[in-house]
């Protein structure tokens, strides 16, 4: 027989709730800008290593390979990246900031670090640190399969 599963301390449900309240205080801190916090990492990104190709800005996001496609056309017809075929691989597109994207990434600093503090206040310090601990060594082990603990199935 199956046992009741109390799907409001589900994991993975508490996890997208965080989410969906993380994305609602960015989509408040920011709202000045119009843009997604995907955008906004995508620019920094780009700020921290300009040249790389749509696939490994994708990755380096966390963001679906296919999808991020518009995202960056999106960055692209505000003026704030620009997008060049590679001079190996004419059909690799390599991406950079412009002036005007990486001022408006640092501009949001302030509404990104708001946004975070927002989220975790109503922890206490400690808290903040282990949660963020336990959150870097979930996605750690899921994203290295090699170093996740390895469990039986009981199918």
């Amino acid at each position: 027989m199956i046992k009741s599963f109390d799907f409001g301390r589900a994991p993975a449900h508490l996890i997208r709730r965080a989410h969906q309240l993380s994305v609602s205080l960015f989509m408040e801190e920011a709202d000045d800008f119009g843009v997604t916090p995907v955008q906004f990492a995508m620019l920094n990104a780009l700020m921290d290593d300009p040249g790389q190709d749509q696939v490994t800005l994708a990755s380096r996001v966390a963001f679906d390979a296919a999808t991020s496609g518009s995202v960056i056309a999106r960055l692209e017809s505000k003026g704030w990246i620009r997008r060049e075929a590679d001079e190996q691989d004419r059909r690799r597109k390599r991406l950079w900031i412009t002036d005007a994207g990486q001022a408006v990434a640092l501009q949001m600093k302030r509404p990104a670090s708001n946004t975070q503090e927002r989220l975790v206040a109503p922890l206490s310090q400690a808290e903040r640190e282990q949660l963020v601990e336990l959150l870097g060594k979930l996605v750690a082990a899921h994203e290295s399969p090699h170093d996740a603990p390895q469990t039986v199935s009981s199918r």
